[in-house]
């Protein structure tokens, strides 16, 4: 049998077969398997480094509302004293870190940055990222809400209790929250649902299934697993409307994110909220909070980079580190990315 000359192969084909055969060029099926490797590699570091961190972040539990509620019970509703002391000592609310408290902000300082982890994680996960943000100025505090957590809402409710208490330590009338996974999603109920909006400034999502994932089916048994689902109440109680939501929504998505599914999901898309996508590369779910591109790109979103984002669109394209993680398409499903 004859083969064709080599120079038949470079003439020029219509675009459809052009498309496939780029698609199926060895060379780029080798470059998206060397991606996925990589990314592999990192989220099993990433998790080994974690599971060392995890019992360091386990404490952080008692450092809740409760215990901001207990000082306050203890306080003294009785008349006082005849002879009452010069100077009463006042006892401080608990600190979420187990550190000392940060030095109180002035008037005109940035809003404190809160950190929200995802499901059965804990405050652990953000060692690096409240580094970052803590050389640059925020002062950074993370709320551990508890694995044994059976509802969204119910999450959130606390979430705003606490960010109440921040707000009247800080003396700031607006927080900044960064919630990674189902932490996102918890920020999200609470400014959408629970009128957040008027304390939360901006919220920052990490790998967050905004419309609902259905990855890892057997977790259904979990009763916020299935609240995570696209068929969830929850999940239609945020898609309905949301006038006048005074919150600026920045959302990181990744094309290898393994717990999105599909990956648009994590992308959020909603008609009545500023919303700014921004995709990276290369990055798996566990990586997110701690990839030096994305932390990178918390911080200028935090601290504002003249993108706000437009109401019900999403921004055309945005690159968190053009070299650690060169931004991908800003959907998915607009702009393929190697698999």
């Amino acid at each position: 049998m004859s083969l064709l000359p080599l120079s038949l192969l470079r003439l020029p084909l219509p675009e459809p077969l052009t498309t496939l055969r780029d698609g199926l060029a060895p060379r780029r099926i080798a470059g998206a398997s060397t991606a996925l490797l990589k990314a592999t590699a990192l989220e099993a570091a990433v998790l080994a480094g974690h599971l060392l961190l995890y019992p360091s972040g386990i404490t952080q539990e008692r450092h809740t509302l409760r215990a901001v509620a207990a000082v306050t019970a203890t306080t003294p509703t009785a008349d006082p004293p005849p002879n009452p002391p010069a100077a009463t000592a006042i006892p401080a609310p608990p600190q979420p870190y187990d550190d000392a408290p940060p030095p109180p902000l002035q008037p005109d300082t940035a809003p404190p940055v809160l950190l929200l982890h995802g499901f059965v994680d804990n405050r652990s996960v953000f060692v690096l990222l409240r580094r970052v943000l803590g050389r640059h100025g925020r002062r950074v505090e993370a709320l551990n809400h508890s694995p044994l957590t059976c509802d969204i809402r119910t999450a959130a409710e606390v979430l705003g209790r606490y960010v109440e208490e921040l707000c009247e330590r800080s003396g700031q009338p607006r927080v900044d929250l960064v919630g990674h996974s189902l932490g996102g999603l918890i920020g999200r109920y609470y400014v959408q649902r629970l009128g957040g909006d008027a304390r939360i400034r901006t919220l920052v999502t990490l790998g967050t299934p905004h419309s609902g994932t259905r990855a890892v089916p057997l977790m259904d048994v979990h009763p916020v697993v299935r609240q995570m689902r696209p068929e969830s109440d929850v999940i239609a109680e945020l898609a309905l409307p949301a006038p006048g939501c005074r919150t600026r929504f920045v959302s990181f998505w990744s094309d290898l994110d393994q717990v999105m599914a599909p990956l648009e999901t994590a992308c959020l898309d909603h008609p009545d909220l500023r919303a700014r996508n921004i995709a990276v590369t290369g990055i798996g779910h566990l990586a997110l909070p701690v990839h030096p591109a994305v932390t990178a790109g918390i911080r200028a979103a935090l601290d504002g980079d003249g993108q706000e984002g437009r109401t019900g669109q999403r921004e055309d394209r945005e690159e968190a580190d053009r070299t650690a993680a060169p931004g991908a398409a800003d959907s998915p499903a607009a702009h393929p990315v190697p698999m």
